[in-house]
């Protein structure tokens, strides 16, 4: 599965870094691919869901909420 969340919080790179190492700790997460401007991250994993991710954020100062899919150049998305 590969999820985009929205990341709150993040205001420099070692953010950025935080927030990879916590969500790479995640048990069934295979990639944290985070940035900070746009502030999102891409997970990819088995059976990961929300409540486990902001779990391995808990000791931080951010969150994640699910980011909406956004419709680029007319292109519809599969269904």
């Amino acid at each position: 599965m590969t999820e985009l969340y929205t990341v709150a919080g993040m205001t420099c790179q070692h953010c950025v870094a935080r927030v990879q190492t916590a969500l790479s700790s995640v048990p069934g997460v295979t990639s944290a691919v985070v940035s900070l401007l746009p502030p999102r991250v891409v997970v990819e994993g088995d059976d990961v869901d929300l409540a486990a991710l902001n779990a391995a954020l808990a000791e931080t100062s951010f969150s994640l909420t699910p980011s909406p899919v956004v419709n680029i150049g007319g292109v519809k998305p599969k269904r």
